[in-house]
């Protein structure tokens, strides 16, 4: 192939295929200038700011330039702001707090971000609970130890058969298996289901409910209404912490239950805990959410 005179002052980077070279054109000089400065720009960000990784970090950097300081201290700026509301959401009597319009929002609006980051990986996102596991929803009138404000606010600070407060909640069912035989619980399962509005067996049924009345009606009351004041629940309705059917209330009366939750109170946990502000806030915002008395 003959080279024409173009080719012949440019050159080829020397590779060919099929017959066809590849001319040596140069880059254009301003694109070149370009690269050059980007380069250079680069070395001098890699001094000013922090690059390069080390073994327990970054280097920091001539300026000195922190992400983490400027979130820290726009976090700060925010509570800075709020403090006073803060202040007063700590010290409110709750039962009035609908009364002050605005720290009654700012409350619900602060509580939801306390329940998102601490609650709602046991009572779920929107609060309706986990049944097969025993966290029970916030969206119904159905509450252990009591869902006003000021109750709900006590719970979250105290906790549930935790050993952190001394002021926790505290209840223990037995665990019946160790008292009565296997036909005697089933026999309750049915009374249980019976009265509870299930299908169930009217002959099983009748055998328990004098075993209910020995045996269960001193903590869930002779119709099994429950009681809340020694957190146990109600058994006459379709809410249950761990499922109503004949296996789970099987598992229930011959294993019993004892579900915990911690103490959230910043003065029972060594990290981690909550302040008497967001205490109260969080409980406003559970309080509201449509289960709250």
């Amino acid at each position: 192939m003959t080279k024409t005179p173009e080719q012949k002052e440019i050159g080829t980077t020397g590779h060919s295929w099929d017959g066809i070279e590849e001319l040596n054109n140069p880059l254009p000089r301003w694109w070149v200038w370009i690269l050059y400065a980007t380069i250079v720009w680069g070395i001098g960000y890699t001094i000013a700011y922090p690059a390069w990784p080390m073994i327990s970090g970054a280097t920091p950097g001539l300026l000195g330039y922190s992400t983490r300081a400027n979130v820290a201290a726009d976090i700060a700026a925010v509570e800075a702001a709020n403090a006073e509301l803060m202040d007063q959401l700590a010290t409110v009597d709750l039962a009035s707090l609908p009364e002050n319009e605005s720290l009654h929002s700012f409350a619900i609006n602060g509580g939801a971000a306390v329940f998102r980051a601490n609650c709602s990986q046991c009572h779920g996102s929107g609060a309706a609970g986990v049944q097969a596991s025993g966290y029970p929803s916030l969206l119904d009138d159905d509450w252990l130890w009591g869902g006003t404000i000021d109750e709900i606010a006590y719970t979250v600070t105290n906790g549930i058969r935790n050993e952190q407060s001394p002021d926790a909640r505290w209840t223990q069912m037995p665990a019946f298996g160790e008292m009565l035989s296997g036909e005697e619980i089933g026999q309750l399962v049915a009374h249980v289901q019976a009265i509870s509005g299930q299908d169930h067996d009217a002959t099983l049924a009748a055998a328990g409910a004098p075993l209910f009345l020995d045996n269960c009606s001193a903590c869930h009351g002779e119709a099994g209404e429950g009681n809340r004041d020694m957190g146990a629940p109600r058994l006459t309705d379709a809410i249950w912490l761990y499922g109503g059917d004949a296996d789970t209330l099987t598992e229930t009366i011959t294993n019993a239950r004892f579900g915990v939750m911690p103490a959230w109170s910043e003065e029972w946990r060594s990290a981690g805990g909550l302040s008497a502000a967001e205490v109260n806030a969080v409980a406003a915002y559970v309080h509201q959410l449509g289960g709250g008395e």
